[in-house]
């Protein structure tokens, strides 16, 4: 994997930044810690009241996405 992609993130934290890729009306509620770590790796951003997912964020979620389905079959 590429290291500027190479995050260890927690599962809360994957599961946030999942969630930041539906609309800011429907998110669910998430813990301000969470987002805390999210921003300061430039994952998401806050935009007025609510968290955003930057495009370095979504890079780190699709590659990100195989290393959490290899988790899933272990």
């Amino acid at each position: 994997m590429n290291e500027e992609f190479d995050y260890d993130l927690t599962p809360s934290q994957w599961e946030a930044l999942k969630a930041l890729r539906t609309p800011a009306s429907r998110l669910p509620r998430m813990s301000r810690y969470t987002i805390d770590g999210l921003i300061a790796l430039e994952l998401a951003v806050m935009i007025g009241d609510a968290p955003v997912i930057t495009a370095k964020g979504r890079k780190v979620l699709i590659r990100g996405s195989s290393l959490l389905l290899q988790d899933l079959a272990a």
